[in-house]
């Protein structure tokens, strides 16, 4: 029984180890390549959304269907609370390291009052790295929250499909045992 158990664990482990790597080469492709077609700001902007998308994969792809959908979820709701609060100052303000902490603090409270105290964290990243960002590049500081959107949207999709497949793929093998 243990060495059955054993067995599936590793045959887990591996089908997770193969499958996130491809999947995240997926992702950065899609956002490095197709979406810098449809909107580029430039070629180090295409590289961080790539960069972004690849991190958003890792963060949605799990082993089971409930977890990649919590996961999904817990990205897009962090993600979106990000984009409106640094879109809407962006649009009215330049960076500024008090606007940075004021967001950042802002989205705490608000995911804490929304019973989402575990998404704070990710919600804190995101207006961190979108914040920055427009600070690098201050003259599309107000497409940083657009563009870091569409690459977390790219790199959820690709996710949350690779659990998907990884999931149907485990319970055929499950099947055939």
């Amino acid at each position: 029984m243990q060495a059955a158990m054993n067995k599936a664990h590793t045959e887990d482990a591996l089908v997770h180890g193969v499958m996130l790597p491809i999947l995240c080469v997926i992702s950065y492709w899609l956002t490095t390549h197709m979406l810098a077609h449809i909107v580029s700001v430039s070629r180090d902007d295409d590289l961080l959304g790539g960069m972004w998308a690849v991190i958003a994969t890792i963060f949605v792809y799990r082993c089971g269907y409930q977890q990649s959908t919590g996961a999904a979820l817990s990205r897009i709701a962090a993600t979106a609370l990000s984009f409106v609060l640094c879109f809407f100052y962006l649009l009215v303000f330049p960076f500024h390291l008090w606007g940075l902490a004021s967001l950042i603090g802002v989205g705490a409270i608000v995911m804490s009052l929304l019973g989402r105290s575990d998404d704070v964290i990710t919600t804190g990243i995101t207006t961190t790295v979108v914040m920055v960002v427009a600070a690098i590049s201050p003259e599309h500081a107000w497409m940083q929250p657009l563009l870091r959107m569409a690459d977390t949207i790219v790199g959820i999709a690709v996710g949350f499909i690779g659990a998907s497949i990884g999931l149907r793929s485990f319970r055929r093998r499950r099947a055939g045992a």
